[in-house]
């Protein structure tokens, strides 16, 4: 690989402004050189806004950049596998949002292509490389809650306001998201727990749509066993009343608990002998930029970045499963 790391966007949208775009010219021998959007005027503009040299509204054309050695697919998830194949192809690795694709075949596909071309593929599940969820891992290593046994995630929410609307939002079109917001958000605490315990190796699930906003299901209730042994448990609601609005991970030991959020990045509580310790879990600027450093750093020859298309893809045939999608198969 090149001494740099000359970055191009595949989908400058809302998850760029903030919690990755600016990442990639934060970081050593790294840079942001164009981007692409279908809608000209906003490649334009974005361009702009954030200085990056060139734009594009076609996404073949940003691939074929001869500058460009590095592309992050940031489309929704229905055009990941489109965008990263064909820039694999081209020689180029890729670093890909999450969830991986729109359904775990596509994960296949993606990942088939990786091997047999040798170009990296790596999946934004960026808490893998945020300081309070380090935090979390450390403990867990540490051995100071003991054996650990069990994970319970709790997450509810009411629904977005754009839920309302006709059509609803894409993250709510399958074709588009591959599901409902299990998918966008659920996906972040599964793969948390991969990173925990290892691959979900059983699940068993009963998926609901209790509120008949959308077309996928805004309930979920899942239990997991990890290939390490540790069973959990999860239930997700999306149209939840705002009384019952929870967002909770708890790890349950032999000598005690940790318990944190997944998005509200609050303290990390531990709790052994019955006293609790709090632990910061800050929220960086760029939320991505731990992560984007590790993929840099390892494309540069110097550390290795833990969020794969082969882990990545775990999570999104965990998604399927619980779901209820079918024609699932192993990697």
């Amino acid at each position: 690989m090149d001494d740099t790391i000359n970055w191009g966007i595949i989908g400058c949208g809302n998850v760029t402004e903030v919690k990755s775009g600016p990442a990639f010219n934060n970081i050593k021998d790294s840079n942001l050189v164009a981007v692409m959007r279908r809608n000209a005027e906003k490649a334009q503009d974005y361009s702009s806004r954030h200085n990056v040299p060139r734009w594009y509204d076609n996404a073949e054309t940003l691939i074929n950049d001869k500058e460009v050695n590095a592309i992050y697919v940031a489309t929704p998830p229905g055009s990941h596998a489109e965008y990263a194949i064909a820039a694999m192809n081209a020689g180029k690795p890729v670093y890909v949002e999450k969830p991986m694709a729109a359904s775990y075949s596509e994960c296949l596909e993606m990942i088939k292509v990786s091997e047999s071309t040798g170009v990296p593929l790596f999946v934004a599940y960026y808490r893998r490389m945020l300081p309070g969820f380090l935090k979390v891992k450390e403990m867990i290593n540490s051995g100071v809650i003991g054996r650990p046994l069990y994970f319970m995630i709790r997450f509810f929410i009411p629904p977005y306001k754009e839920d309302f609307s006709k059509p609803p939002p894409w993250r709510v079109n399958p074709l588009l998201s591959g599901g409902g917001y299990i998918f966008d958000l659920g996906s972040h605490q599964l793969d948390f727990i991969d990173y925990l315990f290892g691959a979900i190796e059983k699940e068993s699930s009963l998926p609901l749509n209790t509120a008949n906003l959308y077309e996928p299901e805004d309930f979920v209730s899942a239990g997991f066993r990890c290939e390490s042994g540790v069973a959990g448990n999860a239930v997700w609601g999306f149209t939840a009343p705002e009384h019952l609005r929870e967002d909770s991970i708890e790890i349950a030991g032999e000598k005690g608990r940790i318990r944190f959020s997944c998005f509200g990045f609050t303290p990390v509580e531990l709790t052994v002998n019955g006293k609790t310790s709090l632990f910061e879990n800050p929220r960086p600027r760029h939320v991505q930029q731990p992560l984007i450093q590790t993929i840099v750093d390892q494309l540069c020859g110097r550390g290795e970045c833990t969020s794969t298309g082969i882990t990545a893809a775990r999570t999104s045939r965990v998604l399927d499963s619980i779901t209820g999608k079918k024609g699932l198969s192993e990697i």
